[in-house]
């Protein structure tokens, strides 16, 4: 901007009266009023617009703006425009302004603040409290001194000036200590002391900050805003609450108050009285202002790091009878109706919850301070209330805090509470219902409540599973307290559901068979509570057991035994339901491992239960046209397998007792035609492992039986006929009875079938189908996986299992590695045109046709998953069910592998020093993996990155490189073509096409990308779980004995670092995941870059390629993701990631500079000036507003235009977010703490 003045004639200022810009004005109102009347034409509506935008630019546009805005004849769309072209100029030329100009812009703003009347429409005013807000953030405390006594006298004016400077101190507050204003951050230790001095009542400021710098002088008079915003609320209270202008004025009050309280000094909180302020707010009949007030009270419970005085005054006045009263008929009072939800008060019934569980959090850590008026007994009857709550989302807050309540050592054995648990284990018994299982159309009221709580399927999913292991957690605690009384209550409650389970439910029919019937649910529900107690008896006897408690037999025997008659009863029991029938396998089961561990009696009974249901569902028929039931037997035979092999794992030396009895049984079952081989090898598993683990066997006969039982599947690995197949494409077909499959495409001219599901196989198809099957179920593959994955299962390097593991498998693993590479190799081409010779032309994608998966996606596939898999069924006798299972044969050769591998990985060096393997693994794992989906793909990331993170750091030189250039290089590749792909399918897609396909396509590489970006911030974040390595990988590393402690290996991490070839692709991948559409992938990324920028700046010739491409590749990536308006909820990582880039390099290379230099709008001055100050010591947040400010022009939005951070927004509260994830834990002590946002004192310091 050059010298010429805000106004035409270039005046003095000193009164801040624009000139006369008449004409101007006029042609403005004329173009607005093109724009809004209704009959103007589009070419003159555009022609109006692009005016307007011009007038934007011209040094006399404030006073333009001034002149509208200031005119209170205008229609409110002028008066806004005025602001808007006042907006333009504070926010982007105010740097460009002599102090005279910016004098007479901030004269303007104050003028048109002092002037609003009660009649000005809302947003006007909340305007010109922003234009107010934009000034002070650039000239407060610089130039500007007085502005703390303008709004004093401001506050003493109409309702409506009330409001606007509460608007102001609002909004202040909000900039510099809450949502992310570049211009605040950069001034924010200078505007952070500001607002606590004129907040803050100055008695207070001195007792705190005697010593604090006081030549500067911000505020107007001593009582300070929060006293006066105290005031105002009591006089509302006692005297205007029928003013429906000081009704609005009390709730902004409350607002302004609760966005004060995140960071003000608590001592002030209690000398102004604003606690019993905002209590005198909860007992008024409006509605707005009640749930203010709670949301105010939730900021102040919230923080930590209260003194006794503190609790004193503000925490245990919450406590006394007649506030829990009031409290309790608020609750009462908001409470709704599932058929009829009032969200108003529904949402204060939620935040009145989360506000008592804030609260209460105070009695675990100062029970020894609560005084005498305190009303314990019933502030512990509101929040059991509140759990009994039917809506889940409101109940949860209080559910958490009762976990904290009865694992606290200072209240948790109190008999306020001790009276409460038999209700609260009622409840929980109640909740541990699966409720993600009930239909979406179910009318039971904790359903209708979480539709309208969490929108999507994941979240609610992950709100259910925290949801459910809270109530876990409360049964633990209870039984840890009374384990008789409660165990013995549980099994009795237990014996009810079992006797009642089908009342008024009609017989079990197989054609409408449900997994998830009522019945079934009651009975999961209730064995969840058995084990939830479980856990806590294990925990109650370790704690009696490590204080040497001589009693505890006296309890423990009776109550074993009682168990143990229960659970004979129960296994007497006989249930038609075969998903029942699997619950109660697994229940007897989770005896054996917990409570009943070690009893030889209860573990043969229970061996011998599971053995004999498993052989009684063999004997079951399957029903015609019941999928579902069919699949359920299925399962529940499959399952009974894995319960045996589960029991042998943790009791061999209990089952080696009976083992002739567990032999005999076992080879007579083996011989029934009914039992494939898989269900065999699986049985035959079960007495290797018996043999493997059990103590007492001779050694020679342990490895002579161990080899009996692996005799015939080493001898197919054996066979020069494997090798022979698998010498090529043709040999792998025959092997897999794919030989005959490209004439029969042939023959059936498979192109020309639009829809294979709806093309019923010949008899040559139906042949070719079984021949499949039959030639799949010969492949070594199964059952090498089942005897060699649960030989290495549960097993520690240095033990007798893990030696006996290593011993026998070390002379195969030569004989297995080749063919199974091959067999990898050829799965992953086989969608591959020239692998297809015999195919015409126009055959030639059949291959990736019958390729293509059929999933189900939650969400977004049409009908449930059963209608889903019944379909499939259906379909079996197709062209797709051919199709489906070629599908099978090849994901049962990828999958099988992967875990084969992941397998031998865990003995240790005799994989990983296993001579010249790196390479040929790449080259089979990742050499046609681009062929595969995406789908598909996912397979890949699941098994091999295991693999990576278990090789010994001896061996890591010469394995994981060859390892990782492969897979990123192939992921990069796939995954950015995928995204491409879909973007294409994006563009061209039209209104009426059908999205479905391609939105389970994106979901499905969004969660490919999202594992992908896990699996980079894994290896590179320095806090990752590959660093430091795992005590078991410390012991599968074997190192050779020594006198002294050896130092610590290096991490993967620092491995990777240090070996350019290594990280190339990975970074590479990260560059180009930067510009992926997926902002939480993007973030993370953004996240893992900053983490490794130390690393490359050190002026070190290694160090240099690395470093120069993180100063050009990764910093245009990123400044690029900051410009795209779809990256605006992570503008503030990537600022951070551009802030690092610069502030790690700029000093050691022209090139970041250089690129700033090359972008639009960038002058050498304002570059060099950002760069010095992110040279400067400053926190993240400093740095990252500058790059935002430094790029401002350049993004493609801001986040405040964007709306993302709404200050009067119903947005979730931190407390709901930790609901909605996965992973939350509810037991005293493993939660995070809350950011401590009270610490104004450093700012003083």
């Amino acid at each position: 901007m050059n010298s010429s003045d805000l106004t035409s004639n270039g005046g003095d200022h000193s009164g801040a009266h624009p000139a006369d810009t008449s004409y101007t004005d006029t042609q403005i109102l004329r173009a607005l009023d093109l724009i809004y009347d209704p009959r103007s034409s589009n070419e003159h509506r555009q022609g109006a617009s692009q005016y307007l935008e011009q007038i934007k630019a011209q040094d006399q546009a404030p006073s333009h703006g001034y002149i509208l805005a200031s005119n209170s004849s205008h229609p409110p769309i002028i008066r806004h425009y005025g602001l808007s072209l006042l907006e333009d100029a504070i926010r982007h030329r105010w740097t460009g302004y002599t102090p005279k100009q910016s004098l007479a812009l901030r004269e303007w703003v104050v003028k048109l603040a002092q002037g609003i009347a009660q009649e000005d429409p809302a947003f006007i005013r909340n305007k010109i409290a922003q234009l107010w807000v934009d000034i002070a953030t650039r000239s407060w405390v610089l130039d500007w001194m007085d502005m703390d006594e303008l709004l004093v006298r401001l506050w003493a004016g109409s309702v409506c000036q009330k409001e606007l400077v509460l608007e102001v101190l609002e909004t202040l507050s909000e900039n510099c200590f809450g949502k992310e204003d570049t211009t605040a951050a950069l001034r924010g230790t200078e505007l952070g002391k500001a607002c606590v001095e004129i907040f803050t009542p100055a008695e207070i400021m001195i007792q705190h900050f005697p010593k604090r710098d006081t030549s500067i002088n911000v505020r107007f008079g001593g009582e300070g805003w929060l006293f006066r915003i105290s005031t105002l609320l009591r006089w509302y209270s006692q005297e205007e609450q029928n003013n429906p202008e000081l009704q609005t004025c009390a709730v902004k009050a409350l607002s302004t108050l609760k966005s004060v309280i995140y960071w003000i000094i608590l001592r002030a909180i209690a000398t102004t009285n604003c606690i019993q302020r905002i209590f005198e707010c909860l007992t008024m009949s409006n509605q707005a202002l009640q749930l203010v007030a709670v949301e105010a009270l939730c900021a102040l419970y919230v923080r930590p790091s209260y003194t006794d005085d503190d609790i004193q005054d503000l925490v245990w006045p919450l406590f006394k009878h007649e506030t829990v009263n009031t409290l309790k008929n608020l609750y009462q009072w908001s409470i709704v109706d599932a058929n009829d939800i009032d969200e108003e008060k529904y949402l204060l019934c939620k935040k009145l919850s989360e506000m008592v569980h804030d609260v209460g959090k105070f009695l675990d850590t100062q029970l020894d301070v609560i005084p005498q008026e305190a009303d314990l007994p019933n502030f512990l009857d509101l929040l059991l209330r509140i759990a009994q709550n039917e809506s889940l989302h409101v109940s949860i807050a209080v559910l958490h805090l009762w976990i904290q309540l009865l694992d606290s050592d200072s209240i948790g054995d109190s008999p306020p509470v001790m009276n409460l648990i038999g209700p609260l284990l009622e409840i929980c018994s109640q909740r541990l219902l699966r409720y993600e299982a009930l239909p979406e159309d179910s009318n039971v009221p904790a359903i209708l409540f979480l539709k309208g709580d969490i929108d999507t399927i994941p979240e609610r999913h992950a709100f259910l599973g925290n949801y459910a292991r809270f109530c876990r957690d409360i049964v633990n605690c209870i039984v840890q307290k009374q384990p008789l009384d409660a165990i013995a209550h549980i099994l009795n409650q237990t014996d009810q559901v079992l006797h009642r389970l089908y009342d008024g439910e009609p017989p079990i029919n197989a054609q409408t068979y449900s997994k998830t019937s009522i019945p079934t649910l009651k009975l999961d529900a209730q064995f969840s509570v058995i084990e939830a107690s479980l856990l806590g008896y294990s925990r109650w006897r370790a704690v009696r057991r490590a204080k040497k408690d001589d009693t505890m037999t006296a309890t423990t025997g009776p109550l074993n035994q009682k168990i143990q008659q229960w659970c004979f009863h129960l296994m007497e029991l006989r249930f038609e339901d075969p998903t029942i029938l699997q619950r109660v396998v697994n229940l007897t089961v989770e005896f054996v491992e917990s409570t009943l561990k070690g009893n030889g009696e209860f573990v043969i009974r229970v061996f011998h239960f599971s053995f004999d249901m498993m052989n009684i569902l063999r004997d079951i028929p399957g029903q015609f046209q019941a999928f579902v039931y069919n699949e359920a037997v299925v399962e529940c035979r499959r399952y009974c397998g894995q319960q045996l092999q589960r029991l042998a794992l943790r009791e061999a030396d209990q089952l080696m007792t009976a083992y002739g009895d567990i032999e005999a049984t076992i080879g007579r079952y083996c011989q029934s035609v009914d039992v494939d081989q898989q269900e065999r090898d699986r049985c035959i598993s079960v007495l290797f492992v018996i043999v493997q683990r059990a103590a007492n066997i001779d050694q020679q006969k342990r490895e002579a039986r161990l080899e009996e039982f692996i005799a015939d599947v080493m001898h197919m690995w054996q066979d020069p006929a494997l090798s022979a197949s698998l010498s090529s494409f043709a040999g792998f077909c025959d092997l897999l009875g794919l030989s005959s499959l490209q004439s029969y495409f042939v023959k059936r001219k498979a192109n020309q079938i639009e829809d294979w599901a709806a093309a019923p196989l010949d008899d040559e198809g139906k042949v070719l189908r079984i021949q499949i099957e039959d030639a799949r179920d010969n492949l070594p593959l199964r059952a090498t996986k089942t005897f060699l994955g649960i030989s290495v299962e549960r097993t520690e390097p240095g033990t007798p299992p893990y030696q006996v593991a290593n011993a026998l498998w070390s002379k195969y693993l030569p004989i297995i590695l080749p063919n199974l590479l091959q067999l990898i190799s050829f799965a992953h081409s086989f969608p591959d045109p020239v692998s297809w010779s015999e195919l015409p032309s126009e055959l030639r994608g059949i291959p990736a046709r019958v390729l293509r998966d059929r999933y189900w996606q939650v969400g977004i596939s049409s009908g449930s998953r059963d209608d889903f898999y019944s379909q499939i069924e259906e379909t079996k006798l197709t062209m797709e069910g051919l199709a489906s299972t070629i599908r099978s044969s090849l994901r049962m050769v990828r999958e099988t592998s992967y875990r084969l591998l992941y397998a031998m990985s865990l003995l240790g060096d005799t994989l990983y020093e296993y001579q010249g393997l790196p390479e040929p693994l790449s080259r089979a794992v990742f050499g046609n993996a681009s062929l595969l989906t995406i789908h598909q793909t996912g397979t890949i990331l699941a098994g091999i990155p295991p693999i990576i993170y278990s090789c010994p750091p001896h061996a890591r030189a010469h394995f994981v490189p060859p390892l990782l250039i492969a897979m990123f290089e192939f992921l990069d590749q796939k995954i950015s073509t995928e995204w491409t792909r879909i973007e294409q399918r994006k563009a061209a897609s039209g209104p009426d096409d059908d999205l479905v396909e391609e939105m389970k396509d994106e979901a499905i590489l969004r969660q490919l990308t999202n594992t992908c970006v896990g699996f980079v911030v894994r290896l590179l974040e320095p806090d990752s779980r590959t660093s430091p390595p795992s005590p078991s990988l410390q012991a599968r590393q074997q190192p050779s004995p020594a006198t002294s402690s050896p130092p610590s290996p290096p991490s993967l991490r620092d491995f990777i670092l240090a070996h350019p070839p290594a990280l190339q692709p990975l970074i590479l991948f990260c560059t180009h995941a930067l510009r992926m559409p997926d902002s939480r992938a993007c973030g993370l990324i953004a996240r893992a870059l900053r983490s490794v920028l130390p690393a490359f700046a050190t002026p070190t010739a290694a160090a240099a390629p690395v470093r120069e491409y993180l100063a050009s590749a990764v910093l245009k990536a990123a400044i690029e993701s900051l410009h795209d308006p779809y990256f605006v909820d992570i503008q503030s990582d990537l600022a951070l990631l551009i802030a690092g880039i610069l502030a790690a390099y700029a000093a050691q290379t022209p090139t970041p500079r250089l690129i700033l230099l090359s972008l639009p709008g960038m002058t050498v001055p304002g570059v060099d000036a950002a760069l010095g100050k992110l040279l400067e010591k400053g926190d993240g947040k400093r740095r990252g507003a500058v790059v935002l400010r430094l790029l401002e022009g350049l993004r493609g939005v801001s986040v405040s235009e964007m709306g993302k951070r709404p200050r009067e927004g119903r947005g979730r509260s931190e407390l709901e977010k930790r609901f909605v994830q996965g992973g939350v834990v509810g037991l005293r002590g493993r939660e995070g703490s809350s950011p401590d946002l009270g610490g104004v004192a450093d700012m003083f310091a």
